[in-house]
């Protein structure tokens, strides 16, 4: 049987409650990252992440925290900084195509992290309602802005086939699970969109590979807690 959106959203599991702010060393474990705002230093990579509707934090559980364990893994914690998107993240802004304020602070954020270390290789990522926004935030941005951006990672993307602005193609992974109704333009939460953290590895060397840092890292991924 198949449930509709508003149903299954109020009871999804938020897999970790962990502290209210994290700095590099609870990557994998916290549901709130603000590497950039808390500015503790620029790093060699900064990923802007907008976390899945009725997710906790501005990160979340689902993927992006093991994403960013992988990825700090790969590339070296001391090399980066993660900044999570405040934004509702409920169920009328998925609706809508993504909330709109959160787009424009996703936009802003990615402004901020070219302007404050313009050295730093800039990626763009979210999960389900938080690529709506990735989408949303990359039409905002100019071109000269979104020249600058070095890859665009969305795992459950529900604008999946649809460019994001005008980033190029060869700089974007958006990963899809067989079966997953948002990916396919639907708003039914079902297993398949709540997996993607069995794909944090594939998102890391994508992104380490874009930036021409895989392997920077020591090898010890960040601890992840389910």
């Amino acid at each position: 049987m198949l449930f509709p959106l508003t149903i299954i959203f109020i009871s999804l599991p938020f897999l970790n409650a962990a502290g209210t702010d994290a700095n590099t060393g609870d990557l994998g474990t916290s549901t709130t990252q603000n590497g950039l705002t808390n500015d503790t230093g620029c790093k060699a990579m900064t990923v802007i992440f907008a976390r899945g509707t009725t997710e906790q934090g501005n990160v979340g559980t689902l993927s992006g925290p093991p994403f960013f364990a992988s990825l700090a893994q790969s590339v070296g914690t001391e090399n980066l900084a993660v900044q999570g998107v405040d934004y509702p993240a409920d169920i009328p802004g998925f609706l809508a195509g993504g909330d709109a304020n959160g787009s424009k602070t996703m936009a802003q954020l990615v402004t901020q992290a070219m302007t404050t270390c313009p050295n730093t290789k800039v990626v763009m990522s979210g999960y389900s309602q938080g690529g709506q926004l990735v989408h949303n935030a990359a039409k905002m941005m100019d071109a000269s802005t979104t020249a600058k951006i070095n890859s665009v990672l969305i795992f459950g993307d529900p604008d999946n086939g649809t460019a994001v602005g005008t980033v190029p193609a060869s700089k974007t992974l958006v990963i899809c699970h067989d079966g997953d109704n948002i990916c396919q333009h639907g708003d039914q939460i079902l297993q398949p969109h709540l997996t993607y953290s069995m794909n944090a590895g594939q998102a890391a060397q994508f992104v380490a590979s874009a930036a021409g840092m895989a392997g920077k890292g020591n090898g010890t991924a960040t601890k992840f807690v389910a």
